[in-house]
């Protein structure tokens, strides 16, 4: 849970700070801002997500949740790791682009992050049941294979 924080923070705060890239600044304080940017999205941001994201598929195994809610939500944190990728590729822009001029509107980033987050939110805490939605066994029962490693029983 605490990397999905950080991971989500993170992911929500590298536009604001990708807004406060001028290159009207003095050089100093534009290269301060563009290594923290890149630190803070590479030493910070991105291992919270690997964290979070594996540490996710593991507890679906362990747990055993095969149900239509998680694979609802594991395509909200499928756009989730496209908007990390796009505000990396933003984050490397600015950094290694000469007169890139200005990165996007911190706007648009913020709510097409803040979307999926909600989503995985209300998908996690509420756990709707979506009887009215069939999917196909091999979808919702496990298929009975080893995994490579032991599974704790309940």
């Amino acid at each position: 849970m605490a990397t999905l924080s950080i991971w989500c923070a993170g992911i929500l705060s590298l536009p604001l700070m990708l807004a406060r890239h001028d290159r009207a600044i003095m050089q100093v304080e534009y290269a301060r801002l563009r290594h923290y940017t890149h630190f803070a999205y590479s030493y910070g941001v991105t291992p919270a997500a690997v964290v979070a994201i594996v540490s996710g598929t593991l507890l679906i195994f362990v747990r055993e949740v095969f149900v239509p809610w998680m694979f609802l939500k594991l395509v909200f944190v499928a756009l989730l790791v496209a908007a990390h990728a796009w505000i990396g590729h933003t984050v490397i822009a600015v950094a290694e682009t000469p007169g890139m001029g200005r990165p996007p509107r911190p706007a648009r980033q913020v709510t097409l992050v803040t979307l999926p987050i909600l989503a995985i939110l209300v998908l996690v805490l509420g756990k709707p049941g979506f009887a009215w939605l069939e999917f196909p066994a091999w979808l919702t029962v496990p298929r009975g294979a080893q995994l490579p490693f032991d599974v704790p029983s309940r």
